[in-house]
């Protein structure tokens, strides 16, 4: 039987002490063994609430830690390539939420570190892990939808604090960076490939100066099309829907599905408008952090190669630098 990878955590957002780590806890393949955070008062609290058995006042503390292999670093995204980069450099191997980086230039040195270092680096797209979107692409893939041409994505949240990291320009803050990037990976993870053109309409916070509601478009080989709107500053929706020539395929909480409760799918082969030909199809409760986690850890242990590296990743934030190219050109842009 395979051993349980230790992990630790640079910080203490909250993205990974409400979500990420008790996921991780719960792993086959993971046990997070230690938090750091700049105040060791909390980051002892923290881990007293959450079962972890070391607590450092300091993330060089951590990273000097020989007991750990991986760190998970849920910092905000400013802080991503430096505290990634330290880790590698310190033998870790890194899970980095996303946005990895702030541009696909600082993505590639994280690329260089870990060719450097000889260690594991990779985004935290935990989506593409659960069985949902498996699934949804299985479908795809099988043609019972036809020749998927579309994807249409929705994904917003009503944020206005100006304290709140998103809503902080210079720290990397904004709607693409925090929410459109996954409508990005998604659409690359069922199209199987990349975009060969976006263009994109952001409507800045003249306060925050941050991205609050962006529409894109991404036009990939095929003529197949993205087409989505991510907001920080309108209705709480998420929404995908998969659009071929003779079917679609709808996600209904594509992106926070919810760990303790089953998710549903639904094909419509599209034969009236009130839905009747359409199926539903039910799968069982699923944990995507538990499944992320342990998918890296297996890479770390050597078990099997991570899916989504960090070539993944540049490919992703070459999309995004494209997009908040079109805002200033007001032009079509290739990543």
């Amino acid at each position: 039987m395979s051993r349980k990878v230790a992990w630790g955590v640079l910080g203490t957002a909250r993205i990974g002490t409400e979500h990420v780590i008790p996921a991780m806890q719960r792993g086959e393949l993971s046990t997070v063994a230690a938090i750091a955070s700049r105040d060791g008062t909390r980051a002892r609290a923290v881990a007293d609430r959450l079962g972890i058995g070391r607590a450092y006042g300091s993330y060089e503390d951590l990273l000097a830690d020989p007991a750990i292999e991986a760190v998970y670093n849920p910092l905000p995204n400013h802080l991503h390539v430096p505290w990634s980069i330290r880790a590698l450099e310190a033998g870790k191997h890194v899970l980095c939420e996303k946005p990895v980086a702030l541009d696909a230039d600082q993505a590639r040195q994280l690329a260089d570190a870990a060719a450097r270092t000889g260690r594991l680096v990779a985004e935290a797209f935990m989506v593409r892990h659960h069985p949902q979107w498996r699934r949804a692409r299985e479908i795809v893939a099988s043609g019972r939808v036809g020749e998927a041409r579309a994807v249409q994505t929705l994904f917003a949240y009503y944020l206005t604090d100006p304290g709140n990291i998103r809503n902080q320009a210079d720290i990397g803050g904004g709607g693409l960076y925090d929410v459109g990037c996954y409508a990005v990976s998604t659409a690359r993870y069922v199209f199987g490939g990349e975009p060969e053109r976006v263009i994109g309409l952001f409507d800045n916070d003249p306060v925050t100066r941050t991205d609050r509601v962006t529409s894109g478009l991404a036009e990939f080989p095929g003529r197949r099309h993205l087409g989505f709107t991510c907001a920080t500053r309108l209705v709480l929706c998420q929404r995908v829907q998969i659009l071929g020539t003779r079917g679609r395929v709808e996600i209904e909480i594509p992106f926070n599905a919810p760990a303790d409760a089953p998710t549903r799918i639904l094909v419509d082969d599209g034969r009236d408008l009130s839905g009747g030909g359409r199926e539903v199809i039910e799968l069982p409760a699923a944990n995507q952090y538990t499944a992320q986690g342990d998918a890296f850890s297996r890479g770390v242990l050597g078990e099997r190669p991570l899916e989504w590296g960090i070539d993944d990743a540049i490919l992703n934030m070459r999309v995004i630098d494209a997009l908040f190219r079109s805002a200033r050109s007001e032009r079509w842009e290739r990543p």
